[in-house]
């Protein structure tokens, strides 16, 4: 194992106990209200969200509320080394289980997001996202980022905040960090240093 493997692999585990020491009804209720505030401004464009898992912070009551207003997708994962597909999600859709043990829809509509709520282990306050290491959010926010305007909001919980977060080049950076706590507008796909 290399040292960047390494040092991803570290940061995660440290990420995933904060996480789960923070998850709570309060704070996953706080984290709804700072989300739905900070995505209302799209409402009518098309919005990936995501079917939480483990210890993640749940993004589908804001999902819900902006079904009303325009296209609410999720993610699909189609294979290693490929970039993610989103399927159309409406409250109260059939769900059937994906990869990972995430829902996702029964019936596969593809929907190309404009807007992506992105899951996440920790996070930086510039921009940096350290995920669960199969890349596959950064495969797909690059060739979506390359088609036309794409914004990425990360969410989670505040206490998943790190500093020196071990990133690559490939490590597609957040617009915007959505937590329980607040929401903080980043540099996003501004140029910046990689640790």
């Amino acid at each position: 194992m290399d040292e960047l493997t390494q040092a991803k692999a570290s940061a995660r585990k440290a990420a995933f106990a904060r996480r789960k020491e923070a998850k709570s009804t309060d704070r996953d209720a706080a984290a709804v209200a700072q989300l739905l505030q900070a995505v209302l401004p799209f409402q009518g464009r098309a919005m990936a969200g995501y079917m939480p898992i483990r210890t993640e912070v749940d993004p589908v009551p804001v999902m819900a509320a902006m079904a009303a207003w325009g296209a609410v997708c999720v993610p699909v994962i189609k294979g290693a080394g490929q970039p993610l597909e989103f399927h159309r999600w409406e409250p109260g859709c059939e769900m059937v289980e994906g990869a990972f043990g995430a829902y996702v829809p029964a019936k596969a509509e593809v929907i190309v997001p404009e807007v992506l709520i992105v899951p996440l282990v920790a996070f930086d306050r510039q921009g940096g996202r350290l995920g669960y290491g199969g890349g596959f959010y950064d495969r797909t926010l690059e060739g979506l980022r390359a088609r036309g305007k794409t914004t990425a909001i990360g969410y989670a919980f505040q206490a998943q905040e790190a500093e020196n977060l071990p990133l690559e080049p490939t490590d597609q950076p957040l617009d915007m960090m959505v937590t329980d706590a607040a929401v903080l507008r980043l540099s996003g796909n501004a140029p910046r240093s990689r640790g």
